[in-house]
């Protein structure tokens, strides 16, 4: 199952009251979107809130717009950004609820997306981030049922990523500790971390502003 297809029934709950909240209408943003594909979902879910999906990704992007017009969705509209200035350039205090979904490793600079999302953050906004289940200890990870695997595409693709752009390379398998760490110096500062029983892969971070 991925995220997109458990996003309404298991992921969108962990956070408390957001379903309604959603249903009422609010604004919501993610961060390296990709296709966005999620902000798609949930734009038709909840009509009566707002979307948008920011990636560096041009084609990403183009496909998502294209993909927004064909299911007649007004209410989502996705940019092309780079967010590696992120904690500069952010919209102060504009949104209900951000997420960034298999993101946060891949940038070139995760602390100033994740600095940035603090402050584009309404006060009492929520921030869900969605990324690989591991600790940052190749020793604890002997165990991970898809460790091999994710420390392959680890070192062939997300540490690439941002090594190719001189910068922090650090790759699917981060861990929580790092992870942690980051958030809390971004100012976030209460952290739940949640697994689901369907998914061996991924940890959800839920935080509030």
């Amino acid at each position: 199952m991925t995220v997109v297809d458990a996003l309404e029934d298991h992921i969108l709950p962990l956070v408390p009251g957001l379903t309604e909240k959603l249903q009422h209408g609010i604004s919501v943003l993610d961060v390296g979107c990709g296709r966005g594909r999620a902000m798609l979902k949930m734009a038709g879910l909840f009509p009566n809130s707002t979307f948008k999906g920011l990636d560096l990704s041009e084609k990403a992007i183009r496909w998502a717009r294209d993909e927004a017009k064909k299911q007649g969705l007004k209410n989502v509209e996705f940019e092309v950004r780079d967010a590696s200035d992120f904690d500069q350039t952010a919209e102060l205090e504009v949104y209900d609820f951000v997420t960034t979904f298999d993101a946060v490793h891949d940038q070139a600079n995760p602390l100033a997306v994740l600095k940035g999302i603090n402050r584009t953050l309404k006060p009492d906004g929520k921030y869900l981030m969605q990324d690989i289940y591991s600790t940052g200890h190749v020793h604890e990870n002997m165990d991970h049922p898809l460790g091999p695997a994710l420390y392959t595409v680890s070192c062939m693709h997300c540490m690439s990523v941002s090594l190719a752009q001189d910068r922090e390379g650090l790759g699917a398998m981060w861990g929580r500790e790092k992870a942690q760490e980051l958030l809390q110096k971004a100012g976030f500062e209460d952290i739940d971390i949640h697994q689901l029983d369907h998914d061996i892969q991924n940890d959800y971070y839920v935080m509030e502003k």
